[in-house]
């Protein structure tokens, strides 16, 4: 068994979906395992990862809807708020999903399937920059 990491990080413009397949999946390419686990984790708390569908944008678009709607930003309902009205709801949105993907490796590639990219989703109003840490075992 063999294990490589690796760093990447995605610029974000503000709350939203960002797809980082084609990076992610470009590096496990290049690494010449057949079969392993990739594993991505993104090093913070007010944004999270998604495997979420990328062929229509209506679907990221109707769940950063849905998102919105069901943690408001809204002052009057949270302690911390130091930081402005989205950080709370942001660490919130986060709590929600997930910090941690774990993909399988199949035939050289991230076994997603054919409607599936990663996805940074951004949970902050203003740009920031996310760093994914990437692991991958296998042989």
């Amino acid at each position: 068994m063999r294990q490589f990491t690796h760093q990447i990080t995605v610029s974000t413009r503000g709350k939203g979906f960002y797809e980082v397949s084609a990076d992610v999946c470009s590096w496990v390419d290049g690494l010449g395992i057949g079969e392993g686990l990739l594993t991505v984790f993104l090093r913070h708390t007010s944004a999270s990862l998604v495997i979420q569908e990328n062929a229509d944008p209506d679907v990221v678009r109707d769940l950063e809807t849905f998102f919105s709607s069901l943690v408001p930003e809204d002052d009057s309902l949270y302690t911390h708020t130091m930081e402005g009205p989205d950080d709370m709801p942001a660490h919130i949105r986060a709590a929600l999903t997930q910090s941690q993907l774990s993909i399988p490796i199949l035939g050289g590639r991230p076994a997603l399937g054919t409607w599936q990219g990663i996805y940074v989703f951004e949970h902050r109003r203003r740009p920031h920059q996310r760093t994914l840490a990437l692991h991958v075992f296998g042989e």
